[in-house]
């Protein structure tokens, strides 16, 4: 049975995760967001090939992985703002308010480019399977970037277990329901 305590340390875990996460959910979708915008839309790869399929593909260009970095980077600093308030302050796992500018901009950015190099890779794996850019591959679409955050992160803040454990399994479910909000809007081409 359960007890309310564990209930609210639960609900308090769940909540710490994905606030801690804040940064990297941005810079997950930054991409979708510039997506018109002209300047940067280099191909990270440059069209290079290997064992003839591209790197990582035409969609993975210096503007997605910049605006990624700097969307996680503003995150942070809306963190940082909203620690003021007691609610805010109750579930952050990182002292936001003791950081100074530049220490949030260096985990602002290794949430942001973590996120951004996670999907970079899971590209390149993509790319070796041959399955076409844009097309499904669960739960790696979910969670590449999930991955790539946390490792990036774990230099300086490697995030609690239970924690980790509650942003893995919550985010499949949060990206789909992300994705289809983004399609409606006209932001995605496809609603996963």
């Amino acid at each position: 049975m359960l007890n309310s305590s564990n209930y609210f340390d639960s609900m308090l875990i769940i909540l710490q995760a994905l606030y801690f996460m804040l940064p990297a959910y941005f810079a997950n979708m930054a991409p979708h967001f510039f997506i018109r915008l002209p300047l940067g839309n280099v191909p990270l790869d440059h069209g290079l090939v290997w064992r003839g399929r591209r790197l990582f593909g035409p969609n993975k260009t210096y503007r997605g992985l910049l605006s990624g970095i700097l969307f996680g980077i503003i995150a942070i600093f809306l963190q940082q703002y909203l620690a003021s308030f007691p609610w805010f302050e109750k579930i952050s796992l990182l002292p936001y308010r003791e950081f100074n500018a530049w220490q949030l901009i260096f985990v602002g950015a290794l949430l942001g480019a973590g996120a951004l190099l996670g999907d970079l890779l899971k590209s390149f794996f993509k790319r070796r399977l041959n399955i076409p850019a844009g097309e499904p591959w669960v739960p790696f679409d979910q969670l590449d970037f999930v991955v790539g955050a946390l490792v990036a992160v774990s230099l300086v803040y490697p995030l609690p277990l239970w924690h980790t454990v509650a942003v893995m399994i919550l985010t499949v479910p949060l990206h789909f329901i992300v994705n289809l909000a983004a399609f409606a809007m006209g932001l995605k081409k496809v609603w996963w």
